[in-house]
């Protein structure tokens, strides 16, 4: 298997290192960038798939539609990654009922790509205190739980995948299988 450059657009969260270390721990290249980076500094890079970690407000996300939109690269967005994916095509960001991070069962509704081989049910960790309250016109939900209808999404037929959940920390069942789901998915 040859390794891969995998960038991790660092949204000011405090696991984003963890999800730049994950990706490194299984064997790739990977980069905590920033998310002011331009697009062309991005593909000046040359990586194989991007994600845009979490991050503490949806307005620092930087140029994480510039990303979304003019790059033709798989996309996995974490929390904030996943919110702002939502927002740039149109979806719905809210205030979700549960604030704070706290364990989650979230049931998988598409049990295919970066959520491929996973359990139905399974405990994640991740914080509700925005959540994406409607997915945009394109994308499929993937998971739901009992706090929030989409906990998971992707795009009808562009590789962008969004989780609510921190797949990066310990507390979440099954990160490690959903980050080598979308490395898959990455190398083609």
């Amino acid at each position: 298997m040859d390794a891969m450059t995998i960038l991790v657009v660092n949204n000011h969260g405090q696991f984003n290192h963890l999800i730049h270390r994950a990706i490194r721990d299984m064997g790739h290249e990977s980069l905590l960038v920033s998310n002011r980076l331009t697009p062309e500094e991005i593909m000046d890079k040359e990586p194989e798939g991007l994600i845009l970690g979490g991050g503490p407000d949806i307005s620092r996300r930087g140029y994480c539609d510039s990303y979304l939109n003019k790059l033709e690269l798989p996309v996995l967005g974490i929390c904030l990654g996943h919110q702002a994916m939502a927002l740039n095509f149109g979806g719905d960001v809210g205030t979700g009922q549960v604030g704070g991070y706290a364990n989650v069962d979230v049931d998988v509704l598409k049990p295919e790509n970066v959520l491929a081989g996973l359990p139905r049910r399974f405990s994640v960790w991740a914080s509700h205190a925005d959540e994406v309250s409607r997915a945009p016109e394109g994308f499929e939900v993937m998971a739901r739980s009992d706090i929030c209808d989409v906990e998971a999404m992707c795009h009808r037929e562009r590789p962008l995948f969004g989780v609510q959940w921190h797949p990066e920390v310990s507390h979440t069942e099954h990160g490690q299988k959903l980050f080598e789901n979308f490395l898959d998915i990455c190398r083609g």
